[in-house]
């Protein structure tokens, strides 16, 4: 394939995911924010039913990601996320308007519903236009979108609430997800086909080498199938564990912040992006070797192994040491984010593009059901105990056993892949 196409395909559709997939994490993770500066207290909300809040996305979130899936697979990827963009943003919106807790109930889990469709939809859309060698640092790019948002979100919500106040904050972060939703139907395209800033040879040099690859994936009937398969089955677990790690830590950093001696939320804003700018890097660099030796396991693994130890070191050193114990929590936040691009890579080589996205939206959706357990249970366990111990080592603990579980899971592919010698093995 010429390097014109590559280059041409990184730059139209790589910048335009990424800011999609950013727009959708801003509006999930600054509730995280709006908690922590007054959304609670003025609404009157306890510790445990603020967790319950924090956490109730996540379950929006897990129903409905296979069926998105499937829209996008059968249909368009390019009109469902249209239609999410603009209504996760108008709900966003409505976030700052609330006064009413059961009103935010049911805008924080229909909020999970529409954004369940955006990182399947995402991930079909990149297998369609991305070869095998190019899709681990493909879907980094998309999933960059998550670490750099709460980066730059942690700081400018620092400064809009302390300047405007948290539903300001809401509603102006809002917005931007509307607005952006008729740039995505302008620019983006399902299928090269489809692409008018293609030529006709590009489109046919790109097609015809992704659907090479697709001949030596062993054939799959239907998603009750794929989803019956070991690989799928150990991977969705994996993900599950992974995410209570995940999003424990991204949903509750900013308290544990904030708890430290004389901090106010704009230190709290800065300190809170800290882990954000190690995982961008963390990220990259392992999708590149991740593509370049085409191992995927290796860059997955690992890293969760040092996110566990992190973790657990964080927990051990205590809140007496406050810096150290800081900068392990920021080596775990970096590690846990750094394999996203490799794991996410890992089933559209070991399954057929009719049932990848569905299988790629159940891993997800056990990770959001994870999400849920863990932004639940890691504010729960905050708030029983009065400290953050004992949630440092359930996030721990889950990490590690995810990293085991990502072992069995590629040795289990692999031993698919012996009795059918076409399937690719190399995840």
């Amino acid at each position: 394939m010429n390097q014109t196409l590559a280059k041409k395909r990184w730059l139209y559709l790589i910048p335009v995911a990424f800011i999609t997939y950013s727009l959708a994490y801003l509006d999930r993770a600054n509730y995280g924010f709006g908690a922590a500066a007054g959304l609670a207290e003025d609404l009157n909300i306890t510790a445990g039913t603020s967790s319950l809040l924090g956490s109730l996305f996540f379950l929006g979130y897990f129903f409905f990601q296979v069926p998105g899936a499937a829209f996008a697979e059968k249909k368009s990827a390019k009109l469902l996320i249209f239609w999410s963009l603009i209504l996760w943003g108008l709900l966003a919106t409505a976030t700052g308007m609330v006064t009413d807790i059961k009103a935010l109930f049911v805008i924080r889990f229909t909020l999970g519903v529409v954004e369940s469709a955006v990182m399947p939809s995402m991930l079909v859309l990149l297998s369609n236009w991305f070869t095998k060698a190019e899709r681990s640092r493909a879907n980094t790019f998309l999933i960059l979108g998550n670490p750099a948002t709460v980066l730059w979100m942690s700081i400018v919500s620092g400064y809009l609430v302390e300047s405007v106040g948290w539903r300001w904050m809401f509603i102006i972060e809002g917005l931007p997800a509307v607005i952006w939703a008729f740039i995505w139907w302008k620019i983006v395209n399902d299928k090269p086909r489809e692409a008018k800033w293609l030529t006709d040879q590009e489109k046919n040099e790109l097609e015809k080498q992704l659907a090479k690859e697709q001949e030596g994936i062993k054939p799959v009937k239907n998603y009750g199938e794929a989803f019956r398969s070991k690989p799928v089955m150990l991977l969705s677990a994996q993900y599950f564990l992974w995410s209570i790690g995940v999003y424990g830590f991204v949903m509750w950093l900013p308290s544990i912040i904030q708890a430290a001696p004389n901090m106010n939320i704009v230190k709290t804003g800065w300190l809170s992006s800290v882990p954000y700018i190690l995982a961008v890097v963390l990220m990259l660099v392992a999708s590149y070797f991740s593509d370049k030796t085409m191992n995927r396991k290796a860059f997955v693994w690992p890293f969760l192994l040092v996110g566990a130890v992190a973790f657990y070191a964080s927990y051990a050193i205590g809140t007496e040491h406050f810096w150290i114990s800081f900068i392990l929590l920021v080596i775990a936040g970096g590690a846990m984010y750094a394999p996203y691009g490799p794991f996410f890579a890992i089933i559209p080589e070991i399954l057929p593009r009719n049932v990848a996205g569905g299988a790629m939206a159940l891993i997800n959706s056990m990770g959001a059901l994870g999400s849920f357990l863990g932004a639940y249970v890691v504010g729960y366990l905050n708030g029983a105990t009065g400290g953050f111990g004992a949630s440092y080592i359930f996030m721990a603990g889950s990490l590690f056993i995810s990293a085991i579980l990502t072992i069995w899971a590629v040795k289990a592919g692999k031993k698919e892949s012996r009795q059918s010698p076409k399937v690719v093995a190399s995840a």
